[in-house]
């Protein structure tokens, strides 16, 4: 029997389908007066007319990702941004002027309260599956990041605390609303939408079921094939949506991207000089000073670029877990950290080509407490340290204390940075600290630390626009695995600043906060800053093209596919190519090409 529609629509409140209504997705049918619709089509583009579509950009991986989802239990690696920059977002921030530019959204409005804004969906918006992108798939996405079944905490606290409700006007025109209002509200509710039609009702089989599912996603590649523990192949969408919007034009050229897995990076290498991958990161000084030195870059084959950009810097570093008997006493994270010589490794293993990185949160311009210094190694205040805690040398010259022995496990994933850790491991024995190196797959490091299982983990984050602390440092992610607090902080003087950073209304207070956190996290000592590199250095093969300017001021590769904000700028000239190859079989060389861009130098790396 068909029900009457007064019914139907009961029951679409109750479930939260069909007509999107729940407590989260108000109906409300007339837009406030008075809305001012604004949009940007003026801002520079970064791509190049000079582009040309077509090719398969071979590329590698160190290890398979342990799943394709992009929430829940073990899905935050470094892959996950492959999948992530394939789904596009509401808004984008351009890459050099930092303005806000249209992705699914062509119009945008700020609220009077300024915790709303109001926003109209591009009618071309399209899934992967060919069905419309509508605002409820934004309603939706509030439904499945609150949802306790993704197993997400950070995710489920985020899109609780930050972002109040959706309200749909109609299937192109919606509102996403603040809890509060921010000075940066546009950074946190430009949502990605999730595909209703293809999740639909989560249940609590969620992270098995969608372990390597190959969800629908918006933007212009999707993945098409892959073999557990071999490869992932990404293929362009032969009608993307959006491939003549400004931004978007003449930029993600290629037809395929294939990653490989090659488990080595010194592999990865002779992959390369052999033109079975077609791009190899150079940042690596034995790779640029030492290992260029061969006849594919001698003979013109290989170029070699070295790029400067002007970012945020990864936070990279050692993270102590504190929840580690030695390490709950900040006097002696400040022993261990006055024994990590990274000076020595900058002058002895990296020629000089790094930089300091003082603390975590670097290059965030007024949101960066430059006063900070990285404390630095120092034999006598090692000694000053651990006998005021009444630590003793053995006679192996190691710290003891009762029947604690001053002897930690470092945990890492790459190879290339042994001989980092084993100077490393030679100056703190110095100090009479034991490191024991610990070098795992990238997939099993990865696990281990963000199940808390380590001692050290050396290793860096990402970055975004501004600086996020409650996910590293404050208690409700401690003592408790798939958190991104890796040195299990727990400290109730953090915890207040970090709940005021997130709950502040005015930008100079939050710029305060900031600074007054990281001088805390200083203070507590369980995150040693060790390297920053502001450039990319990158070698590729004769026939890969990049515009005049080869990126953008926040460009981390010049040769990432996916990235809306700065990736897919280069493209592959197949006769150029060809050339190159038949040039090689002949021997016949080129002239050398290195080329140096300081479009976006900094006079000073801080």
């Amino acid at each position: 029997m068909k029900l009457p529609f007064s019914l139907r629509c009961f029951l679409c409140f109750l479930t939260g389908v069909g007509i999107f209504l729940s407590s989260n997705v108000l109906a409300a049918p007339v837009l406030p007066d008075n809305i001012e619709w604004l949009t940007n089509t003026n801002d520079p583009v970064f791509s190049s007319g000079d582009a040309k579509k077509g090719g398969t950009l071979r590329s590698a991986i160190l290890s398979f990702p342990l799943t394709f989802r992009v929430v829940g239990p073990d899905s935050n690696s470094s892959f996950r941004s492959a999948i992530l920059d394939n789904q596009l977002s509401l808004i984008g921030i351009h890459p050099n002027t930092l303005n806000i530019i249209p992705e699914i959204a062509t119009h945008w409005a700020f609220g009077k309260d300024k915790k709303s804004m109001y926003f109209k969906i591009n009618p071309l918006a399209r899934w992967s599956d060919g069905k419309p992108v509508i605002a409820a798939d934004f309603a939706y996405t509030l439904e499945f990041m609150r949802s306790k079944q993704i197993i997400a905490p950070w995710y489920n606290d985020y899109y609780t605390r930050e972002i109040d409700k959706i309200i749909i006007y109609d299937d192109l025109t919606l509102a996403v609303i603040s809890t509060k209002a921010q000075p940066d509200l546009y950074l946190k509710i430009g949502l990605s939408p999730t595909p209703r039609h293809y999740y639909g009702r989560l249940g609590k089989d969620f992270i098995k079921k969608f372990n390597w599912k190959i969800v629908p996603n918006t933007g212009p590649y999707q993945i098409s094939k892959f073999k557990k523990g071999k490869f992932v192949q990404f293929k362009h969408k032969k009608d993307w949506w959006a491939k003549d919007l400004r931004y978007f034009k003449n930029r993600f050229n290629v037809d395929k991207v294939i990653f490989t897995v090659i488990r080595d990076h010194n592999l990865i290498w002779e992959y390369f000089k052999k033109g079975r991958i077609d791009v190899f990161g150079m940042t690596l000084p034995k790779f640029w000073h030492v290992k260029s030195n061969t006849a594919v870059v001698k003979n013109g084959y290989v170029q070699r670029i070295w790029f400067f950009n002007d970012t945020q810097r990864s936070a990279t570093g050692l993270w102590l877990n504190r929840d580690r008997k030695i390490f709950k006493d900040p006097d002696i994270c400040y022993a261990f950290a006055h024994a990590m010589n990274i000076e020595k490794i900058i002058n002895k293993v990296l020629r000089g080509d790094y930089f300091r990185l003082e603390h975590g949160f670097v290059g965030y311009g007024q949101y960066s407490n430059n006063s900070i210094r990285a404390r630095r190694f120092s034999l006598p205040r090692v000694v000053q340290y651990m006998e005021k805690n009444g630590w003793l040398r053995g006679t192996d010259g190691i710290w003891h204390k009762g029947n604690i022995r001053f002897s930690v496990g470092v945990s890492y994933s790459q190879e290339a940075h042994t001989p980092r850790l084993v100077v490393l491991k030679e100056e703190a024995k110095k100090a009479g600290i034991e490191l024991n190196l610990q070098r795992l797959d990238p997939a099993a490091a990865y696990k281990k630390i963000i199940e808390k299982k380590h001692d050290v983990a050396w290793m860096g984050w990402s970055t975004s626009l501004r600086p996020q602390f409650w996910e590293h440092f404050h208690s409700e992610n401690a003592h408790k695995p798939q958190t991104n607090n890796i040195t299990n902080t727990d400290d109730s003087e953090m915890d207040i600043l970090i709940d005021a950073y997130r709950d502040s209304l005015e930008e100079s207070e939050r710029i305060d906060l900031a600074r007054r956190i990281e001088a805390k996290i200083h203070d507590l000592g369980a995150f040693i800053p060790t390297f920053m590199v502001p450039y990319v250095r990158q070698a590729y093969w004769r026939g890969w093209c990049l515009p005049k300017v080869p990126g953008t001021k926040n460009s981390n590769t010049l040769f990432d596919p996916f990235s809306t904000s700065t990736g897919g700028l280069f493209w592959f000239d197949k006769e150029l190519y060809e050339e190159t190859k038949n040039a090689l079989k002949k021997k016949k060389p080129f002239k050398p090409v290195t080329l140096i861009d300081e479009t976006f130098k900094k006079s000073s790396p801080n």
